[in-house]
């Protein structure tokens, strides 16, 4: 294990982070708001002092780096973040909890948007912009950044990375260099961040809230800076969210694409088609179960819309307290839970790609226990899928489906109902924040136990990362000496 690469990494991971404060601690100043500044400032010198001796002590660090050494860098890096990342919502006091400021900074950088505060506007406006922001670098991901503005350190050094920090079955390259490919994604995304942030303006929503709101929407994260999230801006705005969580939740190689004038690649990708069409399918659903709910069909519309956007994307968002849908809307909403947005994406969940791949493997051993000397092949816009892809699928989904009964069976120690948990489980594994019941989009996570909410923390982060960057922290092989 190469200690000393993953201890220089990590100084990078913490300047990073000391770099982002920066404009908070700005806002704090100008604001007026000493507590949170007091926070923001000692944060950063805490920083400072961490990264001084984590450079010392890793000078001359071996350049070999293998894909064990980035898993594990991944995993400790995201937690590294979160506690450091809290560390002002504690100082300042207006999160008197650590263990709650620990489980709001991993929301934020997780982009579940699930939440312990119960009044959003009472925190200083400095803290809103570090939840938000949060949001927006935890969304295509901190160490894609890294990668994005440093040169390649060591052999494997930028696939191992990102192959462990980007979700979806599989990462590919754009362009030869993962160096680039990192700046393009990054490039992608400022720019459909600006122009939420443009369109969100021209509806009148004042430059802050614009700036945050977009920087929720962007990771899919959902943070709101109002007491009723989207509910109470005008339904323009509503709509330039929807569409704009839509294309966040969207594999941003089709951007790339697109780019490069490939249109027909991103017509006729399965993934893409997949992932419009249970859009659209769930919305002419929910509208049609929610007739009579709203004043018009236009209203019934918005929110129906808005909430499956907000829901497949992981955004979590809401425009509506739509855990007084009737059970068939909700029922939808709890499977789009599960999907999430596309592989490639700021968005969480299983992915729509992993799905089709199920379905497909499914399908094809099916036609192979009718069949059996026949040779089946699953493909994937054409091509053929390689057995690999196939049985890693399969074993995320085994992971899956342990981790969310293990996690369920241990929060239920809290004695809320079975729906509760279960929401809870479903909607910060998947990274989506707001559930049903008493974790309804009305609702916050404040009531859980101190171990309930290190747990749900913990099942945040091995959603984020795809789970097994968290899983192989725990495996003793892991730091076994080679």
């Amino acid at each position: 294990m190469n200690y000393k690469m993953m201890g220089h990494f990590l100084a990078q991971i913490l300047s990073i982070e000391g770099i982002f404060m920066l404009p908070a601690l700005g806002i704090s100043l100008y604001c007026g708001e000493m507590a949170a500044f007091r926070g923001f400032l000692d944060t950063l010198l805490l920083i400072v002092g961490i990264v001084l001796v984590l450079f010392l002590l890793c000078r001359g660090a071996p350049s070999a780096f293998r894909a064990r050494e980035g898993l594990v860098c991944v995993g400790i890096s995201w937690i590294v973040l979160s506690l450091v990342g809290c560390l002002p919502f504690y100082i300042s006091r207006e999160i008197p909890s650590y263990i709650d400021c620990f489980f709001e900074m991993v929301s934020g950088f997780t982009t579940t948007g699930a939440s312990i505060v119960p009044d959003v506007e009472a925190l200083s406006k400095a803290i809103l912009y570090w939840r938000s922001f949060s949001h927006w670098l935890g969304g295509m991901g901190v160490l894609v950044f890294l990668l994005a503005f440093t040169g390649e350190k060591g052999q494997g050094f930028t696939m191992h990375l990102l192959r462990a920090e980007s979700p979806g079955p599989n990462v590919g390259k754009l362009v030869p260099k993962m160096r680039k490919t990192a700046a393009i994604l990054y490039l992608i995304y400022v720019v459909l961040t600006i122009l939420d942030i443009v369109f969100l303006m021209a509806g009148d929503m004042p430059l802050f809230e614009a700036v945050c709101t977009a920087f929720g929407t962007a990771g899919t994260g959902g943070f709101g800076i109002k007491n009723d999230s989207m509910g109470g801006y005008s339904p323009y705005l509503q709509n330039v969210t929807t569409v704009f969580m839509i294309l966040f939740g969207v594999n941003f190689s089709c951007y790339y694409l697109l780019l490069i004038r490939q249109w027909k690649s991103v017509i006729l990708d399965e993934e893409l088609r997949a992932y419009l069409g249970i859009i659209l399918g769930s919305i002419v659903l929910i509208t049609l179960n929610l007739r009579g709910y709203y004043g018009t069909i236009g209203e019934t519309l918005r929110h129906a819309a808005f909430q499956v956007g907000s829901i497949i994307t992981t955004t979590g968002f809401s425009t509506t307290d739509y855990d007084l849908w009737p059970s068939f809307s909700r029922t939808i909403l709890l499977c789009l839970m599960v999907i999430g947005a596309c592989a490639g994406s700021t968005g969480g969940g299983l992915k729509v790609a992993r799905v089709l791949l199920l379905f497909k493997g499914l399908h094809r051993n099916v036609r192979q226990m009718l069949q059996p000397r026949k040779v089946e092949l699953v493909r994937n816009n054409g091509q053929t899928v390689s057995q690999k892809v196939l049985d890693n699928t399969n074993t995320y989904l085994v992971a899956y489906v342990i981790i969310l009964f293990v996690v369920f069976t241990i929060i239920s120690l809290d004695g809320f109902s079975v729906g509760t948990n279960f929401s809870a489980v479903l909607c910060t594994f998947n990274n989506i924040g707001p559930g049903l019941e008493a974790v309804g989009p009305t609702c916050n996570f404040s009531q859980y136990s101190s171990l309930s909410k290190l747990v749900l923390s913990w099942a945040m982060l091995a959603g984020r990362l795809e789970i097994f960057p968290i899983l192989v922290l725990f495996s003793r092989s892991t730091w076994k000496q080679r």
